[in-house]
């Protein structure tokens, strides 16, 4: 199988600990991180890959060559400006052709079974199928809501609470088909979370979300790092063996409380331990109904809209409504809903 690793991040906040060295190539265990990510692709069997390239890319040709001493073939693709996550895929069509390909970020550590991914997206011949974690905390990434058939019924780029659907984060880890990539411009650039996919949502192109067990974390800031390093040592992060030479020496502020949806309308509030959890588990149940998801959850019934959204300031979330009798059904109709689910999910207590 085939694989495009991402590989062109300079690591700007990581500057303070990372020497001046391209992101990928920050340590990770006495290893370069793309070091690890190679050896998990190597391992399940994505055997030819493709690095596109930017800052240090001498660096990173140096150290992996044709790729032949760990297990692999390589080849580069090196940008001269940079032309964003899907453009830089795209000024790869020549390695991946008319297969079936994975994408996936050379500076996000993880343990996935990526092989699972690339079979289920096959079997459901999709277009594009996303790698999905669970997040407690996801404002810093992009949401993608699903429905109980893993279909992806939107893309949300690094919401505030109030805009937050769903617990399921995109990894920037992907199984593509060609015909995905088909409304890419060439030598311009492009993202996938920001433009390709809500494009292909829009021309009904069959995408897919799979959430995925394991371990991932995307090494941004020098929290992180350090924290995925203390993780693998400790064993929540799974290495696997290495396959090459060793390499040489070398709080989230509250946002701002919106308005309420509906002009004069009430609002419930339903305490609750995980609100990104919760709402993963409202969105998925009520996406029948075709919810909006721009703004938290909003539906439009016979009482008027009714806006569902994890509250900004408290573990909670916020059940609007047009009158205080829609206000209590909705919050006890979600309460049930979160109760069946898991009854300590949700608290007795509403206020």
């Amino acid at each position: 199988m085939k694989a495009i690793i991402l590989a062109g991040g300079q690591g700007s906040r990581l500057r303070p600990v990372s020497g001046g060295l391209p992101k990928p190539m920050m340590p990770l265990c006495g290893r370069p991180l793309l070091e690890h990510i190679i050896n998990l692709l190597a391992r399940q069997g994505f055997r030819e890959l493709c690095l596109t390239l930017g800052y240090r890319s001498d660096v990173i040709r140096e150290h992996f060559g044709s790729g032949k001493d760990f297990g692999v073939s390589i080849t580069y693709q090196v940008e001269e400006t940079p032309l964003g996550t899907a453009g830089g895929v795209r000024q790869c069509a020549h390695f991946y052709g008319n297969e079936d390909f994975l994408v996936i970020s050379g500076d996000a550590a993880c343990d996935f079974d990526l092989s699972r991914l690339m079979a289920h997206h096959r079997e459901h011949r999709c277009a594009a199928t996303l790698a999905l974690t669970r997040c407690r905390a996801p404002l810093r990434f992009g949401l993608v809501p699903t429905d109980e058939t893993g279909r992806v019924l939107a893309f949300l780029e690094k919401p505030t609470w109030e805009r937050v659907v769903t617990d399921q984060v995109n990894t920037g880890i992907y199984a593509l088909s060609p015909r995905a990539m088909a409304p890419v411009p060439e030598g311009r650039p492009f993202d996938f979370g920001k433009e390709l996919f809500p494009l292909l949502l829009e021309q009904n192109q069959p995408l897919h979300g799979l959430a995925m067990e394991g371990y991932w974390c995307d090494i941004g800031t020098p929290e992180e790092y350090f924290r995925c390093n203390l993780d693998a040592l400790a064993g929540r992060l799974r290495l696997p063996e290495p396959l090459g030479p060793p390499p040489p020496p070398k709080t989230e502020a509250p946002a701002p409380r919106r308005p309420a949806a509906t002009p004069g309308g009430v609002r419930r509030t339903l305490t609750c331990r995980e609100r990104a959890a919760a709402m993963g588990l409202v969105t998925r149940c009520l996406a029948e109904f075709g919810p909006e998801l721009t703004e938290g959850l909003r539906l439009s019934t016979r009482e008027g809209i009714v806006r569902i959204a994890p509250d900004s300031g408290t573990e909670a979330l916020e059940v609007e409504a047009p009158s205080p009798g829609a206000a209590a059904r909705w919050a006890g109709r979600i309460q049930a809903l979160l109760r069946q689910a898991d009854p300590d999910t949700a608290s007795d207590n509403n206020t």
